[in-house]
């Protein structure tokens, strides 16, 4: 029976006022194209037949879409229209990861999606079109790295997370490393509850089976147990503790009238871009420096004897042009600026992947990672090289 043009528009019409009237139009027609393409192919393709139909499904118009794809004998037919399909649904995904990664919820990408497309989506077509950008972040986590870093910074960001029935801060830990190019690129990003020796040791074996062979120099905050789960993973890396993080917590330990006097002393022993000075003209300043503050702070004085402070002393060891580089982890603070920026907008996370995805996704979209850092001069011999050898300042006397 044929219908003239007419009656097919009013048959359409009411049937797309109907319920799910108008994706059973979309699944129609589309199975009609594809049948036609596979007439046209077989005419095309002497001795091939039709084999039948196999179950399909896609996402289109703001749905999923079920439908019969048919095949032919040898497998060869690929119908056009789901490749287009396809590539409507991954633009889709990549929108929706996008916007997710700046910061909005699934509900907002969901309105943004509506306002734009001019059709609802469900919080679980959302949470489907997301699921690209984990498999992105996987796979950009799992990546393979460079054999030899000079420089890497760790450092943590705490954010809170839901873990069973109660929501707690956790650690969230990030490595940057400066490149042989100077350009900068970030390794990883970890979740560790609490911190022990084993995490730090897993984390610094997930960089070895990653390719990481070799570190210059690792600049990280004063987290416990790292130096031990370094040595026996990089032994031979020596450990850079941050200084403005010492700094800080000194000076949460005394009088707000002290803090001004306390921070100038503090910057004559830290003392950076002085090619003069050295590890132990510092070292014998901070026994000063704890003498003389120890008189009125006990905990203050108790650091004077404690060899372990010695590793916020490493940094002289290098040329004095890159030692404010090296001496603090203020690269990664800046990075955390970004993760806060994401984070802050959703309050507690619903779990620890999910807080991965978002820091990840930020950190690949980190440009300015792609350009030489200002200011260093480009010879390599600045930067904590493969065969130097560094004094251990650990096992020195601390008299």
């Amino acid at each position: 029976m044929d219908f003239t043009k007419e009656q097919l528009t009013e048959l359409i019409s009411k049937h797309i006022t109907k319920g799910k009237g108008l994706q059973d139009l979309l699944e129609l027609m589309i199975e009609s194209l594809m049948r036609s393409e596979r007439r046209e192919f077989l005419d095309t393709h002497p001795g091939n037949k039709g084999n039948g139909y196999r179950q399909g499904r896609s996402y289109g118009n703001g749905r999923v879409l079920e439908f019969r794809i048919p095949r032919d004998r040898y497998g060869n037919f690929h119908p056009t229209i789901l490749a287009l399909l396809r590539d409507q649904e991954l633009e889709c995904e990549r929108l929706a990861g996008s916007l997710y990664s700046k910061g909005l919820t699934q509900s907002e990408v969901g309105e943004v999606f509506e306002e734009v497309y001019g059709r609802h989506y469900s919080k679980g077509s959302i949470s489907r079109m997301i699921e690209y950008l984990r498999e992105d972040v996987d796979q950009w986590l799992s990546r393979s790295l460079e054999s030899y870093y000079p420089i890497v910074f760790v450092d943590a960001i705490h954010i809170k997370v839901h873990r069973k029935d109660s929501v707690e801060t956790e650690a969230f830990y990030v490595t940057i490393a400066v490149k042989e190019d100077k350009t900068r690129e970030v390794l990883g990003i970890f979740n560790r509850p609490s911190e022990s020796s084993t995490g730090w040791q897993e984390m610094f074996e997930s960089l070895q089976s990653r390719g990481v062979r070799s570190i210059g120099l690792l600049v990280a905050d004063g987290l416990k147990y790292l130096e031990d789960a370094l040595a026996r993973v990089y032994p031979k890396t020596p450990l850079q503790k941050c200084v403005t993080h010492l700094k800080r917590n000194m000076l949460n330990k005394v009088r707000h009238s002290d803090k001004e006097e306390l921070s100038e002393d503090l910057r004559e022993v830290f003392q950076t871009g002085n090619q003069y000075y050295t590890g132990e003209q510092a070292w014998n300043a901070w026994q000063q420096l704890c003498e003389k503050w120890g008189k009125h702070y006990r905990t203050i004085k108790k650091m004077k004897n404690d060899p372990t402070y010695r590793y916020y002393f490493t940094y002289l060891n290098y040329d004095y042009r890159i030692q404010s580089m090296i001496y603090t982890t203020n690269w990664i603070e800046r990075l955390q600026r970004d993760f806060r920026r994401v984070l802050r907008m959703r309050g507690a996370m619903p779990n620890e992947e999910s807080v991965i995805v978002l820091m990840a996704k930020t950190a690949m979209e980190k440009r300015a990672y792609f350009r030489q850092l200002p200011g260093i001069d480009r010879d390599k011999t600045l930067f904590p090289g493969k065969q130097v050898e560094h004094p251990d300042l650990i096992n020195k006397g601390s008299d």
